[in-house]
């Protein structure tokens, strides 16, 4: 070959390493500028609410105590969150709430509020006095609708103020003030408990608080059945989200093992047959879990066994597979030593087969149960079953976010604890460990 051939050659080799390595990236920068515009990027940062997210960040790791005043009767209610199962008993109070014939609430800081015989004031500090009366008319305010800085907003029926000391929200029927403070309130104990208030030393050395029950029987009493948060309700919806992974993960290798067989080449030498087999692992692993789960809830109704169904449908195909392409590469030699001996079939498949594929099974099934720890979190919520209920109750109705942090606290322990019961399971039937 010529020297200008040659030249030629390398000049053609460089242009196209050149083309690749600036046209990639350009091509990268074209796909990533039509997201933006696709996508709406923009417009979803204007969209974007950074009031309510810190909002939820604050209830994620804090709660409120609300102080409700009914404008047509008078009455004064407090509860912790708002709920009935956290209200305060008639007459009593938190000590930065004075009750009597004008309820003083101190949000501290200077910041005070009064609820009067009609109307209600909020003194905040550095802006002035805030007053409002309620009628049928609407929400009349000492405030130039017109000239209202950014946290309050005012409207002919309502006014919220917003700071950094709590909100006040009046509408011609209810007043209310909450007051954020950090912690999960009532998590032990609620209102109605005699171990309410008390110390875990004082629980367990201190003299008996109840005097029908002893103290460490009474507070787990207590604390299991806490109507708040349910721990009692929270522990089964654990334990149901666990069955479901193991029952679908177990019941999926179960079924695909004896199929594997029928899938592998060197043990169904029918072509057909091999065929129909994996076209079926390929069927039942293609249509994604949920998918499973919204089509046996239809056909089975709600709970967790039609979530186990939905891992054991979508698991059966992962296992056919893996577990026949292992078949595929066992040794013969054992099994042709095994058939020396006069073994049967089932003989030279038990005791010269599985032991060859029994680290690849243990392996692969411990491993789908791990991640099916977290899938049946979600297929949870779906089929009515398992902590996954509860989280998405409790994300629907926004009421109580410390609710959802707890939720998902709970899942990461799981899925942690699973990770790591799975590592010493695999340590100890694979790898022979301690």
């Amino acid at each position: 070959m010529s020297t200008m051939a040659l030249k030629s050659q390398a000049d053609g080799l460089f242009r196209r390493k050149r083309l690749v390595a600036f046209g990639l990236p350009a091509l990268i920068v074209v796909y990533l500028a039509y997201i933006v515009f696709a996508f709406d990027i923009p417009g979803l940062a204007e969209r974007a609410r950074m009031d309510n997210a810190r909002a939820l960040v604050a209830d994620s790791y804090s709660y409120k105590t609300h102080v409700t005043r009914d404008n047509r009767s008078g009455d004064v209610s407090i509860a912790i969150e708002g709920e009935r199962k956290g209200a305060y008993a008639d007459g009593t109070a938190p000590a930065w709430v004075t009750l009597g014939d004008q309820t003083v609430i101190d949000l501290e800081d200077g910041h005070v509020v009064r609820f009067a015989e009609t109307g209600v004031s909020y003194d905040v500090p550095g802006f002035g006095l805030i007053t409002a009366e309620p009628g049928p008319r609407g929400v009349q305010t000492n405030l130039d609708p017109e000239n209202v800085p950014d946290w309050i907003n005012l409207s002919k029926n309502r006014m919220t103020i917003t700071t950094d000391a709590g909100r006040v929200t009046v509408t011609r029927n209810r007043t209310e003030v909450f007051r954020y403070f950090a912690g999960w309130e009532l998590f032990f104990f609620t209102l109605d408990s005699p171990y309410h208030g008390h110390g875990a030393g004082e629980i367990l050395f201190g003299p008996r608080i109840d005097p029908a029950r002893g103290n460490i029987a009474g507070a787990l009493h207590d604390f299991w059945h806490n109507a708040m948060w349910r721990h009692a309700e929270v522990a089964w919806a654990m334990f149901e989200t666990v069955l479901m992974a193991f029952l679908g993960t177990m019941g999926a290798a179960i079924v695909a093992l004896p199929l594997a067989f029928l899938a592998a080449r060197n043990f169904a030498p029918l072509g057909a047959l091999r065929f129909a087999v994996r076209r079926v692992f390929d069927f039942v692993r293609g249509v994604d879990g949920l998918i499973w789960t919204i089509i046996l809830a239809r056909a089975f109704g709600p709970g967790p066994m039609t979530g186990a169904l939905a891992i054991l449908f979508t698991d059966t195909g992962s296992f056919g597979k893996m577990f026949s392409e292992a078949l595929e590469n066992v040794d013969r030699k054992q099994i042709e030593g095994l058939q020396s001996t006069g073994a049967r079939p089932l003989q030279r498949y038990r005791f010269g087969v599985i032991p060859q594929i029994t680290p690849v099974l243990l392996s692969q099934v411990l491993y789908y149960l791990e991640s099916n720890t977290r899938s049946a979190t979600i297929i949870g919520a779906i089929t009515g079953g398992g902590i996954g209920l509860l989280l998405t109750q409790a994300m629907i109705t926004q009421k109580d976010w410390e609710e959802v942090s707890y939720y998902i606290v709970l899942i990461l322990l799981m899925v942690m604890l699973m990770d790591w019961l799975s590592g010493k399971l695999r340590q100890r039937l694979i790898a022979g460990g301690r």
